[in-house]
């Protein structure tokens, strides 16, 4: 029985930011200090490093549940099922409904609860559920509806990523230019025409990295409120991705039977741009490869970090011939890869 990716959707937020529009803020170092660097000097730099040009923002009016409804109705189309054999409504976030204007995260009921509501779905058999697994989210719903699938207590999952990260930055803190919102949904089940999950791996390294991603005050010493925003160690995140993700893709690799040059592509999570680069190079490196040209689509340049969507909505990209020079054909080999909060990686090889 191959399990695998039949349907795919995304749904791409309107508001477009442009590193421009943070010209006029006041950015300030952890311990409420100004930076000794114009703004232009920083958005520069942070331009060199994370290979982000613009982002995108959700409107006001719509939440992280909206948009991962509007994803999931393009994957259950784009997969032809009858949303009423849904087994498992799977949904991947951080932060839950964070209406515009407020700080607090809303997940009572659960936005996968949401998502089902919105469909309109009546079967009640269709069990929908949250996961929090940081920016890895997506790929382990996508190993939790395999799971379910080869187990035989379902034949049809929808696994979605969705992520509204405007909502929770620090305005004063540098790091809010990186995080973007944004949606990806995939429908998940056995199909003898479509692709197939050949290996998959997980892994959370939490003894001394559990805090390198963490909810903090912000950096304004004049903000007295309570209020708390996504922060990051981003030295630590980079060195900690660089040596442990490509080890772990190249355990998934390695198990799935596979070499390294039946792969065709890696969707790796939309970070940083260097240092998905990284990332790849030395897992090519592992092998005693150089990266190939084109290997790697990204996105980043255009759209931001959107965490747990990035993945499905890059995938949903390119497979409908959305990014330039990059497609994927019937039969290719493909590895998801992603690392986020906990600190958590995974990875999938993927026969598409």
């Amino acid at each position: 029985m191959k399990i695998g990716i039949t349907g795919t959707g995304s749904y791409i937020p309107t508001v477009l930011t442009t590193n421009k529009d943070f010209i006029n803020h006041k950015f300030l170092n952890n311990d409420g200090s100004t930076f000794a660097y114009e703004n232009d000097v920083v958005i520069d730099k942070f331009k060199a490093i994370t290979g982000i040009a613009n982002r995108r923002y959700v409107t006001n009016d719509l939440n992280t549940s909206d948009i991962a409804f509007f994803a999931a109705e393009k994957a259950i189309a784009d997969a032809g099922i009858d949303k009423e054999s849904l087994d498992y409504i799977i949904l991947a976030h951080n932060f839950g409904d964070v209406k515009h204007g407020q700080s607090q995260g809303d997940t009572l009921p659960s936005l996968a609860t949401r998502v089902k509501s919105k469909l309109k779905i009546k079967n009640p058999k269709c069990v929908a559920y949250d996961i929090l697994f940081g920016c890895p989210g997506w790929i382990e719903g996508v190993i939790q509806a395999n799971a379910f699938i080869k187990s035989g207590i379902a034949k049809k999952c929808l696994v979605i990523g969705a992520e509204t990260l405007s909502r929770v930055v620090d305005d004063y803190d540098r790091d809010s230019m990186i995080y973007s919102d944004g949606a990806g949904a995939t429908i998940i089940e056995s199909s003898d025409e479509n692709g197939e999950i050949l290996a998959h791996a997980s892994a959370t390294y939490a003894f001394e990295e559990s805090n390198y991603l963490f909810f903090g005050q912000s950096y304004s010493l004049e903000d007295t409120t309570t209020t708390n925003y996504i922060k990051m160690h981003g030295r630590k995140i980079y060195e900690f991705a660089v040596t442990n993700v490509p080890a772990a893709m190249k355990d998934c690799l390695d198990s799935s039977g596979l070499h390294i040059s039946d792969v065709k592509k890696i969707f790796i999570h939309q970070a940083n741009e260097k240092m998905d680069e990284a990332i790849v190079k030395r897992f090519y490196k592992a092998y005693g490869m150089q990266m190939p040209e084109g290997i790697m689509p990204m996105n980043i340049k255009e759209l931001g970090n959107s965490s747990v969507a990035t993945i499905p909505t890059l995938f949903d990209m390119v497979k409908r011939g959305k990014l330039e020079n990059q497609a994927i054909e019937k039969g290719d080999v493909v590895i998801f890869a992603s690392v986020g909060a906990g600190m958590n990686i995974n990875a999938i090889i993927y026969r598409h």
